[in-house]
């Protein structure tokens, strides 16, 4: 009978400079005490005898290998899937199969920790396909689509592809995230499939390169799989849940929340029907006082109005476009 391993991993998110981060690590090999070649994201096997719950354990991993205390926290997605076109995980099990069991969590700040070979990584150096702020990016044209259509043979394939591509006329859809990878990995496209098959064919594979600026940054075991649902998931809780604000300092302007917004969703947005539809929700309280922003005129100062989701369930933010 084969064993079962569950794999706890944890993708924490803040915004740091204009630009969405994801808390990072690599791990120490317990015999050579080297590095890993990738980044990963804090995890670890959960143990049932010594773990009393899974966010318990995922807590102390994080702090663990990070010293970093989470805040906000919730259970993202379980994959437990099996096959070639699925991102393997790996959490040193040998032959068990592992179920990977994902967190997602909010900082406001994205506080320097001290804890070695930790980092702060911009999540768009793992999906770098994924930031459309300044436009479509011209790689996905000039360096992703032309092997993905060469791999689309039939009609199944090519109406992903054109879909979570927005090939053809089609929109764009922020939130499909985890699609739009697991179509370049089963394409063969995202650096760690061919390592995953091999490894599934039970031969030995070499971690691929560090980092491809066009189908981004790979990552271990099935770290980046994780992250895109982390990433995509938020990207829809903005859109009816006020999570935004786990995000932002206590007190901020509405220019930062809009660049916290946008940096989180990947697209620009509209200033004056972001703000009112700020308005409407009444999610927000001015405070009176004005923050001198860079290169700009001073700007009130505004909090969040907490006590509203206290009290029951509160809305989240519209995300109107720039193009709209």
């Amino acid at each position: 009978m084969t064993s079962i391993v569950i794999g706890l991993s944890a993708v924490i998110i803040a915004v740091r400079d204009g630009e969405a981060v994801a808390l990072t690590v690599r791990p120490h090999d317990a015999v050579t005490g080297e590095a890993a070649a990738l980044a990963g994201l804090p995890f670890g096997p959960f143990d049932p005898d010594g773990h009393r719950t899974f966010e318990l354990a995922v807590r102390a991993f994080v702090r663990e290998q990070t010293r970093f205390e989470l805040g906000f926290v919730e259970q993202l997605y379980t994959f437990g899937d099996k096959g070639r076109d699925a991102p393997l995980a790996d959490v040193g099990a040998g032959g068990a199969r592992v179920i990977s069991v994902g967190y997602l969590a909010l900082t406001p700040q994205a506080a320097t920790t001290q804890a070695p070979d930790t980092f702060w990584t911009p999540i768009a150096r793992f999906f770098p396909w994924e930031d459309w702020r300044r436009g479509r990016p011209a790689l996905i044209d000039e360096v992703l689509v032309p092997p993905l259509l060469r791999w689309a043979t039939s009609e199944e394939r090519l109406a992903r592809a054109r879909l979570l591509f927005a090939l053809d006329g089609s929109p764009w859809n922020e939130e499909r995230v985890l699609e739009r990878y697991e179509l370049l990995y089963e394409a063969g496209l995202a650096p760690e499939a061919a390592r995953d098959r091999e490894r599934a064919r039970g031969r030995p594979a070499e971690e691929p390169a560090a980092y491809a600026p066009a189908f981004g940054e790979p990552m271990l075991s099935d770290h980046r799989r994780i992250l895109a649902t982390g990433l995509g998931r938020l990207r829809g809780k903005l859109k009816y849940r006020p999570v935004a604000f786990e995000l932002m300092a206590p007190e901020f302007t509405l220019s930062q929340l809009q660049r916290t917004v946008e940096a989180v969703a990947g697209v620009a947005l509209h200033k004056q029907n972001f703000r009112r539809t700020l308005e409407r929700t009444d999610l927000v309280e001015g405070l009176g006082r004005l923050h001198a922003e860079t290169g700009g005129r001073p700007a009130e100062l505004f909090r969040f109005r907490r006590e509203l989701v206290r009290a029951g369930p509160a809305p989240g933010l519209a995300l109107p476009r720039l193009r709209d």
